[in-house]
């Protein structure tokens, strides 16, 4: 079953074309990660799958329901907002800067929205909260606030944050490129075991290794267009001149 269906996405801003009539989908279990150089769209188009942005194009639907129609000018139309609240917690967004509280704790950050969205107990949101810390490694830090923990340590936060709603599919936003090189691979390590449990996640990335190794999905992205899609193996041993251009960039760096 396709958990994420996106079809002819248009976003523009002002006169700037930032995404040019993208489609794909993502099944259950799939592990997609969205490459590409800086300025090709990536982050724009997560954040319109997560509705943060307002599509201009283009339909969108999660698990056969429909966040957004296109109507008979290709135009999109949202749902009404009562049903994009039930289509948002189908869903869970990483992003790059943590974009915790830092006034609260670490189990008050996890626990947050399980109170004030899902309408939990605070035991039972607890008690999640602490089954999520624990898998993330961090129970000793449960009392502790954002700016007591190392960056690989806050992102573990975000990551059980987005956990906690239990999310049917996970997307990421570049999650490692505020932390250095160590901190770096906490993040894919963590990432590496929600794919061993088959969790469906969208990874907008820069870690080319990573997406070698961890996505069974690979799209590259360049101004605006999906330029190359499939396996890793099909993407990354591709004879496309842009693909293997960007490819040797990364290289170099």
């Amino acid at each position: 079953m396709n958990y994420l269906e996106i079809n002819h996405i248009k976003k523009s801003f002002g006169d700037l074309e930032v995404l040019k009539d993208i489609s794909l989908t993502v099944k259950k279990g799939e592990v997609l990660a969205i490459i590409g150089p800086s300025g090709s769209g990536k982050s724009t188009l997560l954040r319109c799958a997560t509705l943060l942005e307002t599509m201009d194009g283009g339909d969108l639907s999660y698990l056969g329901e429909k966040a957004v129609s296109m109507d008979a000018s290709g135009r999109s139309v949202y749902a009404k907002p009562a049903e994009l609240r039930e289509i948002r917690k189908k869903f869970g967004l990483v992003f790059q800067n943590f974009n915790l509280f830092p006034h609260y704790s670490v189990i008050k950050n996890v626990t947050d929205p399980l109170i004030h969205v899902q309408k939990k107990s605070k035991e039972e949101a607890y008690r999640i909260g602490r089954e999520l810390l624990k898998k993330m490694g961090l129970s000793d830090k449960e009392d502790y606030y954002p700016c007591q923990l190392s960056g690989g340590q806050q992102q573990r936060v975000s990551i059980a944050r987005a956990l906690a709603l239990n999310p049917q599919v996970l997307f990421f936003d570049e999650p490692t490129s505020a932390l250095d090189p160590e901190l770096t691979g906490e993040i894919l390590k963590v990432i590496r075991d929600l794919a061993a449990e088959h969790m469906t996640m969208v990874i907008v990335t820069h870690e080319m290794n990573f997406a070698k190794n961890v996505a069974n999905h690979v799209v590259f992205m360049e101004k605006g267009l999906i330029v190359e899609e499939g396996t890793p193996e099909e993407v990354f041993h591709s004879d496309n001149r842009r693909m293997q251009e960007f490819l040797g960039k990364y290289n170099e760096e």
